[in-house]
């Protein structure tokens, strides 16, 4: 299982990287949905190293050095590539902000006790940060052309420190386990429902508008959601 685990985490690196590439060739739309299948691929190397009564540290250290690329990296280049271009000392700052709470965020996951991350994070999990900034790209595209409303860059950095700062709280995010727990029997259907309608959105072109408002769900959602639950176990 651990190698299984580990190559799932090794694709996660793959598609962060090409991500970089895509965006550094100014292939935008590819780049966004390399970076969501990172996150897909994060999500299951997740649930397959639990499968494995012992778990490997490697396989967690490695796991969080992937994140720094593929949910760190390659979101901050996207998002500067696209919306800014050419140097910009704003946009310089508070994605290397980004970029430094996506690497705390991950470096205070390591430390914390298994037993406090049952069903949920301390902070927003970095692969919705990274799926939220590639996303928000997505829903800019026009065909195959893309279009810059001339709000974007100043909502795009707004966003980009909201996500910074909630990577680095102590907000209660849902992980995977926990929604398994509140899908119960349902929680097939509930995936199978949710890679219906990415599908059909793909399809319809309105994939950008779609996934986005998936990762907005959850971001805003979720910690009400953890403190309903932890109410009901009080």
């Amino acid at each position: 299982m651990n190698m299984l685990a580990n190559f799932l985490t090794t694709l996660s690196l793959f598609f962060g990287f090409f991500s970089i590439i895509f965006s550094l060739q100014h292939h935008f739309t590819f780049a966004c949905w390399a970076i969501i299948l990172s996150v897909v691929f994060d999500g299951l190397d997740g649930q397959v190293a639990r499968l494995n009564p012992s778990p490997s540290g490697f396989g967690k250290e490695l796991d969080s050095l992937v994140d720094v690329v593929a949910f760190g990296i390659a979101p901050a280049i996207l998002g500067y590539i696209y919306i800014y271009g050419t140097f910009y000392f704003w946009a310089s700052a508070v994605l290397f902000i980004y970029l430094f709470c996506s690497v705390m965020r991950l470096a205070k996951y390591n430390i914390t006790p298994k037993e406090s991350m049952v069903k949920y994070f301390y902070g927003l999990p970095t692969t919705v940060g990274g799926g939220v900034l590639a996303s928000f790209v997505l829903i800019y595209r026009r065909g195959d052309e893309f279009v810059l409303p001339a709000f974007l860059p100043v909502v795009f950095l707004l966003i980009v420190l909201v996500l910074s700062l909630l990577m680095v709280s102590r907000v209660k995010y849902l992980n995977l386990d926990g929604i398994k727990q509140i899908c119960g029997k349902y929680t097939f259907l509930f995936f199978f429902s949710l890679a219906v309608i990415l599908t059909l959105a793909a399809v319809f072109r309105k994939a950008g508008i779609v996934v986005s408002s998936i990762f907005l769900i959850y971001l805003i959602f979720s910690p009400f959601v953890v403190k309903s639950i932890n109410g009901k176990n009080t």
